[in-house]
This record gives C-alpha cells, structure tokens and sequence, in this order.
C-alpha cells in the first residue's frame, strides 16, 4: 500500500516573529517542512503534496517531486484538508502530516499505516500520551476503549471540565480512508470557540456512517515535537541534532563530544571517521574513511577524500583529497582543490586553486587563483594572486 501524504503548512507562524514562513526555518541545515516529506518518502508513501497559504511560497524548501495545495483562506485544519478535496477522492489511503512537526519518523508513520490496515479503519489517529496535555485536542473513548472524537482544547468552551482531565491527546498525524474522508470532510461545520473546521470533526461522521474509527497509541515523543516559536525551534534543532549524531556513530563514526558537534541532516561520513570537539559539518559536506576533523573546525559542502585530517580550519565549498592535511588555522575557501598527500598548515588562505599532489603550504600564506605543482613547497609568506 502506497499512501497519499498530505503535509499542512498553511499557517501563519506569527510567533516565530520571522520574514521566513515558520516551516522554511532550518532544522539541523533542512527546512523543518522537508523533515515530515522525506520521513514519509522512506515510509513509502507515493504522492506528496503540501498544503501552503496563498501567499507562502514555500518551493525553495521542498524535496523535489512535492506537489503543492492552496488553502484560501486560513480557516482550520478542516479547512486544509478540504482543499486537498480531489487528490483525497482520488487515493486509496490517505495520511496527514504536520509541516511543523520535524521529528516524526519513518517508523512512526509506517507503524500508523500497519495499524490502520489491521484495523479495517476508515479513520486511524495516532496518539500519545502526557502528564500535562495543555491545549492538545483530547482523544474521547467509548466504554469499550473504542475511538468516539476529538475535543478540542485551544479555547475556552471548547472542551468540558471533565474532558480536559484526559491526558491522551492527538498528534495531528493521521491516517483515513480517501473516498470516506473526501464524503466526510465536505460535511463539517466550524461551530466552535473559534469559529474552524477541524478535521477531527470528521470522526463522528464516519462513526454516524456505520465506519471504523481506530487508535494508534505511540510512546515516540519526537511525534509530538511541534514547533511554534524561536524556543520550539532550538528544541528540535536539539533533538535533532542527537538523533544525526547517533546515525552516525552507529554507522561507525566516532564523534569524542556529542554535545559540541554540529552535524547537518545532509552531511555523509564514512567509517571510522572521527569528529573531534567543537566541529561543524553543514550542508552537503562529506567525509571518507579515518578521516579526523577538529577540534573546533567548520566545513560546509565540502568533500573530505579518505584520511584527510582538518585541524583548527573553515573550509568552505570545497575538495581536499586523500591524505591531506588541513591547518590549523587555514581558511580554504571555494573551487580549492588539495591533492593527494598536499598540506596547507597554519594561518593559510587559498582560494581558487589546486595544490597538486604532494605541495606544501605551510604557513603564513596566500594562495589565490593559482596552480602549484607536484611537490612544490611554498616558503612562509608566499602571496599569489591572479598567477597561473
């Protein structure tokens, strides 16, 4: 089974108090939007399509192949999903997402979707249970623990005392039945506290229309990872941030301080590479086999061949191939080419140049637009610029 995923992004994240819309900001060097899309590619979903308000664009931060949804006006989940109207109709299963939930997992959403199929569900929601559920929406059971609705908990009148005191919430992850939810979702009304359609709105009336509703109870907190401000942010670049770092080590790499190491969600490391302290790597950097980077050392989309050791350095867009050695204290900047076993060493700045296999910068030098030739070695305050 190869779902359909909606993923909603039109809000208006006013409380990020930022220009860039809230699900563009980055996340471990990925835009928390593309967090919820790959996981959900990985889970084996077949379309993506985002769900954006009319005047977001939000295509500079969406993977390749994502279609795009306009909500026109921002009037509630229910609201989105129901611009989404012709694709549902058209998908055998259809799963919802939240754009500003970064952290739910490949796993998490194919468990939802194993759980919905046992079930014969029209409707699963996944949920999740806290000690303080704030203004989580309250997932309401029948006596025989059956899923009944949702209530919803953002305003006051929205909820009754009584219900409030129920610690299982909804994640806002679900799973539907397509035919059934494009029937149901045309059917909902926004009389409420805050006057929006809510798509759990929709669970009464597949009830009403004789379909089975099922729950599917998880202990991943990153499900429930939101973020709605500069705070939340800094929480999921956090857990984020562990989760890449484990990735790693568990492929092999040895990273000496987790809690000093910055590794984008983008970046490859081969075996037995290690990452010392106060080391950076963003974007597309990569890394081979036993190379050692650090301590306190930046490189961004850069390439690392095999054993390439980078001390106290910030390398930026650019190549350094097996065996070399890079600072401390170099700055090797972009269209930089070190060849094989070649060395820049200490207070070095080279830009758009290629030091071939075995030449050696040492220290103390500029090196701009220029070719060095095998095995040359440059004494200490070499300056080229413009020089072939």
């Amino acid at each position: 089974m190869k779902p359909t995923v909606l993923v909603m992004a039109a809000g208006r994240g006013t409380r990020m108090r930022s220009s860039l819309p809230k699900v563009l900001h980055p996340v471990c060097g990925r835009p928390m939007v593309a967090w919820p899309i790959i996981a959900a590619r990985e889970a084996g979903a077949e379309r993506v399509a985002v769900i954006i308000s009319p005047d977001r664009d939000l295509c500079a931060g969406l993977p390749q192949g994502t279609e795009t949804v306009i909500q026109p006006e921002a009037d509630g989940t229910g609201g989105a999903v129901r611009a989404a109207a012709d694709i549902i109709r058209a998908s055998e299963t259809v799963l919802i997402l939240s754009g500003d939930h970064p952290l739910i997992s490949a796993e998490a959403i194919a468990g939802l979707l194993e759980a919905h199929t046992a079930a014969g569900a029209a409707a699963t929601v996944m949920t999740f249970g806290l000690d303080d559920p704030g203004s989580y929406g309250r997932i309401i059971r029948g006596s025989e623990g059956d899923l009944e609705g949702i209530v919803e908990a953002k305003e006051p009148g929205d909820a009754t005392p009584e219900q409030l005191e129920i610690r299982e919430v909804n994640t806002g992850t679900y799973a539907f039945d397509g035919p059934a939810l494009a029937d149901a979702i045309a059917r909902i009304g926004n009389d409420n506290a805050q006057g929006e359609y809510y798509l759990g709105d929709v669970l009464p009336l597949l009830r009403g229309d004789g379909h089975t509703l099922a729950v599917h109870l998880v202990t991943d907190e990153g499900v429930m990872l939101g973020v709605n401000d500069r705070v939340g942010l800094a929480e999921a670049e956090a857990a984020a941030r562990k989760l890449v770092l484990e990735r790693h080590m568990r492929a092999g790499v040895t990273v000496v301080d987790p809690s000093s190491t910055w590794v984008d969600a983008g970046v490859e490391l081969g075996e037995d590479v290690t990452l010392l302290p106060g080391t950076s790597l963003r974007g597309l950097t990569a890394a081979g086999t036993g190379s050692v980077i650090g301590p306190h050392s930046t490189l961004v989309d850069t390439v690392l061949h095999d054993s390439v050791e980078v001390i106290h350095s910030y390398l930026l867009e650019c190549e350094v191939l097996a065996g070399a050695r890079v600072g401390p204290f170099s700055y090797i900047r972009p269209e930089t080419v070190l060849r094989e076993g070649s060395k820049a060493g200490s207070f070095v700045e080279i830009k758009k140049s290629d030091i071939g296999p075995g030449a050696k910068v040492p220290h103390l030098s500029y090196v701009g637009d220029a070719t060095i030739g095998t095995g040359a070695n440059l004494g200490a305050g070499t300056i080229t610029a413009n020089y072939d």
